[in-house]
C-alpha cells in the first residue's frame, strides 16, 4: 500500500464510505422505502370513495325509479279508476236503501249486493285504491276530507267528523276524491254533567245531591 493511501484526508475517505453506502443502498431514507405503500394506500382510499359514492347514487337511482313507476302507474289508471267510483257509489247507495229485514227473493238481493260491494272493494285494494270513509268523533283531515257541513255536537268535540255523506277515495297515498263529511262546530261535544247533572238548588237551599 502506498503512502498516499495512508496519507489520505478523511474527508476523501468518508466520501469513498459514503458512495459505497449509496451504492449498497444503506444512506437511503426509510421514508422512500415505504412510498409506494403509501401511494397504494391512497389510491385504495380513492377507489373505496369512488365505490361508496356510486352505491349513494345507485341506491338513489332506484327510490327515484320506483317514485316515477308508481307515479306513472297512479296516471294511468286514475281516470278509469275515477269511472269506476260512480260504480261503488251506486252500490252503496243500493245497500242504504236495501231493507235491513228482507226476506226471501229481497234477502237474496241484498246478500248478492254486499257480495259486489265487497269484491268491488278488495279489487280497488289491490289496485291501490283505498277507500276513505272516517267514523264518528275521527279527526277531521283537509288532505282526505271535505268538510260539507258544520253544526255543533253534543257527541263530539269541535273539529271532528260527524257524518260521512260520501266517501272518499285515495290511490297510491294521492287523494282522487275527498271524503263528503258533516263536521263537529267549535264548541262543541259532550257538556259537564249531561242530562244527569244536578239540578240547580231553589229558594237559596243548597241542594246536597242526596236522595
Amino acid at each position: 500500500m502506498s503512502d498516499t493511501d495512508f496519507n489520505a484526508k478523511p474527508t476523501e475517505l468518508d466520501a469513498d464510505e459514503a458512495e459505497m453506502n449509496a451504492e449498497a443502498g444503506l444512506n437511503a431514507d426509510p421514508s422512500d422505502a415505504l412510498a409506494p405503500l403509501d401511494q397504494v394506500i391512497a389510491e385504495r382510499d380513492d377507489w373505496k370513495d369512488r365505490a361508496l359514492r356510486v352505491a349513494a347514487e345507485m341506491e338513489n337511482l332506484k327510490r327515484r325509479s320506483e317514485t316515477q313507476q308508481n307515479d306513472a302507474r297512479a296516471f294511468a289508471i286514475q281516470r278509469f279508476a275515477r269511472d269506476l267510483l260512480g260504480v261503488a257509489d251506486n252500490l252503496e247507495r243500493a245497500l242504504k236503501a236495501a231493507p235491513k229485514d228482507a226476506e226471501g227473493p229481497a234477502a237474496g238481493l241484498v246478500t248478492g249486493l254486499e257480495m259486489t260491494q265487497k269484491s268491488l272493494l278488495q279489487a280497488f285494494e289491490t289496485n291501490g285504491l283505498k277507500r276513505l270513509a272516517p267514523a264518528a268523533g275521527d279527526t277531521f283531515d283537509p288532505n282526505f276530507h271535505q268538510a260539507m257541513l258544520e253544526q255543533p255536537s253534543d257527541t263530539v268535540p269541535g273539529g271532528s267528523v260527524i257524518q260521512t255523506m260520501q266517501a272518499g277515495f285515495e290511490l297510491f297515498g294521492r287523494t282522487i276524491r275527498p271524503a263528503m263529511v258533516v263536521v263537529a262546530a267549535k264548541g262543541s261535544g259532550a257538556k259537564p254533567g249531561g242530562a244527569y247533572a244536578a239540578p240547580p238548588a231553589q229558594d237559596g237551599q243548597a241542594f246536597d245531591g242526596k236522595a
